[in-house]
């Protein structure tokens, strides 16, 4: 006895592309505290950011 599967097919990546308002206007901001955090905020949006820790950000020569 087995202890493994065969499947015929595999499904389709099922992340749905995201959309890009043409209006957005999205900044950077790092607020520092006891903990320096890295802000990323779409302002033309309620509610629409992220936030990380600094220490756990890339740099931008890390990102090209």
């Amino acid at each position: 006895m087995c202890g493994w599967y065969m499947f015929s097919h595999m499904e389709p990546d099922t992340v749905v592309p995201s959309k890009v308002a043409a209006d957005a206007e999205v900044m950077a901001s790092v607020e520092e505290g006891p903990t320096d955090t890295f802000i990323l905020a779409d302002i033309s949006q309620d509610d629409a950011f992220v936030t990380a820790p600094l220490a756990d950000t890339a740099s931008l020569p890390a990102w090209r």
